[in-house]
């Protein structure tokens, strides 16, 4: 057994109590990813599910990386340092396996350069945090995320004078 503690990656998720779904984190990634106020060169999208949530989705660093696994032309590789999935643009054909392996469909396409975008954390500062008004992202770890949504489907659920 490794006396190695491995460490839970952190990856940009939301309070979906803060979330107003203002998209800022989409336009601030996508400047400094691609340069263009442009929404689609976005590597972090908010999903909008009615009156309920906003929920923002980026790359969850997922240990076993099925993106990885899924790619064909090993267009995608884990790195050792950060966890971050680093995209080779030259190797990446758009054949889609790695979007369609994404159970947190955190995979987006640039029809511009075809091929895939992935959060990469803005190489260790993401803008999207910085730049959120509302104070609504944040690095945290899968357990914070999912206890973070629990809190948060309840807050919408329940009426206050139910709890």
């Amino acid at each position: 057994m490794s006396d190695q503690v491995t460490k839970e990656p952190k990856f940009v998720g939301a309070d979906f109590e803060k979330c107003t779904g203002c998209s800022i984190c989409e336009l601030v990634c996508a400047l400094q990813q691609e340069k263009a106020f442009d929404p689609k060169l976005s590597r972090i999208k908010v999903l909008r599910l009615q009156t309920l949530v906003n929920m923002p989705v980026a790359c969850r660093l997922c240990e076993d990386a099925p993106c990885v696994r899924a790619c064909p032309r090993d267009a995608l590789k884990k790195s050792d340092e950060t966890g971050v999935i680093l995209v080779d643009d030259n190797k990446c054909d758009l054949c889609g396996w790695c979007i369609e392996s994404c159970k947190h469909g955190a995979i987006f396409l640039n029809e511009d350069k075809k091929t895939v975008m992935i959060c990469n954390l803005c190489e260790g500062t993401p803008q999207c945090i910085e730049w959120c008004p509302e104070n609504a992202l944040s690095l945290m770890t899968q357990k914070e995320f999912d206890q973070q949504a629990r809190k948060a489907t309840v807050n919408k659920l329940i009426p206050d004078g139910w709890r």
